[in-house]
């Protein structure tokens, strides 16, 4: 099991530096259309829960792509920032964004969204794959 780590990064111009604190270091890749069609492929993220800091959150725009999610951006570059559901401010961020210590082992664990992934690519990790409802069913709220 992963220690949780704390990790700094920023944007691709760095008016928007990055600070979380207390994630595991795991990946997931998300094949949703809504994904995809942001970054041209698919997310590769780190769920970085509510521990996050943006510097200049003036420079973010923000977007709302779904009536339970947002997406963030670099308003200079146009670097892809997070993906925030709005219920709970959790944050899933691009793994891209940040500087990650040679020391510390990413596990790529999981792929959401896995029936609406295109046969065009093709991952050679192993990983546990879930389609969309099943997603859905696992991060619903109880009642």
């Amino acid at each position: 099991m992963s220690q949780a780590i704390n990790l700094t990064g920023h944007c691709l111009c760095k008016a928007i530096k990055i600070e979380v604190s207390d994630v595991k270091p795991h990946m997931e890749a998300c094949h949703c259309s809504s994904c995809r069609n942001w970054g041209g492929g698919p997310l590769l993220g780190i769920d970085c829960g509510t521990h996050v800091t943006l510097t200049s959150v003036d420079d973010v725009s923000v977007f709302d792509s779904s009536d339970w999610a947002q997406r963030g951006f670099c308003r200079h570059c146009g670097s892809h920032l997070f993906y925030r559901l709005k219920e709970n401010q959790q944050y899933i961020m691009p793994v891209g964004l940040f500087d990650i210590p040679e020391e510390v082992k990413v596990e790529f664990n999981c792929q959401i969204f896995s029936d609406q992934k295109p046969n065009y690519y093709e991952f050679a990790n192993q990983t546990k794959m879930m389609t969309g409802d099943e997603v859905f069913a696992a991060f619903a709220p109880q009642e």
